[in-house]
């Protein structure tokens, strides 16, 4: 771990970014230009003395959820979030099976959507950042971790739950879309990959599942339309636009409602009042296509 390369580098990224550029609004008056220290951390879901301890050069080495959680804060290009985790003393990651890590052009997307729920994706559908009317709508995804974060993972094993958001009726055919997801994934991955891993799991695990997995089906196509329920707010129909990254290990998924229309009315109903007052159960309500 090169712990005077990684400061410099976290410090000269963070004086390089504005408030408006990860989200934020310009707040009180700044000594120096670039993000607080406070708001990386905030970012990054990490406590600002870690994060402060990293800038001067006295913290203890990060791991890679924590880097990868750094450079989505920052908005770091591939390449430079490879740097930043040599110089953190780890191997640069396979660039499609690195966990929490998110493209900047999507989040340069999503940091400027505030008023319709936008979330962004991974290829194997873990929630990997929201706004705040996606986790009114669908429960806060910060909360939970591993696994269990995978909207595939929860629909076959924990079904009561995850299923929830949907109506009875599409099921079946979520079941399969999803299926099909993962066989994509798998394909761009590989066999020694995360996708791999889930793959195994839920196939020694889930009967439905292993039944789908072994029909071949494969598809990454996201819904144009769909219905969501919501315990408080109730049937939501919404148009779903997808934006992919170029190698599809990402996607910002953006729904929204016809204007003027009664479900229009229950999203902004849901930006209004956010999580505390209208989100159901927020560990298994997960978006994916």
């Amino acid at each position: 771990m090169d712990r005077d390369a990684l400061a410099d580098f976290l410090v000269r990224h963070r004086a390089a970014l504005a408030p408006a550029d990860v989200g934020l609004g310009p707040g009180a008056r700044r000594r120096t230009p670039g993000l607080r220290r406070e708001e990386v951390a905030q970012l990054a879901t990490m406590s600002t003395d870690y994060y402060t301890r990293l800038e001067q050069r006295r913290g203890p080495q990060p791991s890679t959820q924590m880097l990868a959680a750094i450079a989505r804060a920052l908005r770091m290009t591939t390449d430079e979030r490879d740097y930043l985790f040599r110089v953190a003393g780890h191997s640069a990651p396979d660039r499609l099976a690195v966990e929490g890590y998110v493209a900047p052009a999507l989040m340069r997307v999503l940091d400027r959507l505030h008023d319709t729920p936008a979330l962004i994706l991974s290829a194997l559908e873990e929630t990997l950042v929201q706004n705040g009317p996606a986790r009114a709508l669908f429960g806060d995804a910060d909360h939970v971790s591993g696994w269990e974060r995978s909207a595939i993972y929860t629909w076959f094993l924990h079904p009561e739950q995850a299923r929830a958001v949907y109506p009875l009726e599409a099921h079946a055919h979520h079941s399969r879309a999803r299926a099909a997801s993962l066989r994509a994934a798998y394909g761009s991955m590989g066999p020694r990959s995360r996708a791999a891993e889930l793959a195994d799991i839920l196939h020694a695990r889930s009967e439905e599942f292993a039944q789908l997995w072994d029909s071949q089906m494969v598809a990454r196509r996201f819904e144009d339309h769909k219905v969501v329920l919501h315990p408080q707010v109730g049937r939501i129909e919404v148009d779903c636009q997808a934006l992919l990254t170029e190698d599809e290990s990402q996607v910002l998924l953006v729904l929204t409602a016809p204007p003027h229309s009664e479900d229009a009315g229950k999203l902004d109903l849901l930006a209004t009042l956010g999580t505390q007052s209208v989100a159901g159960p927020p560990n298994w309500r997960t978006v994916s296509p």
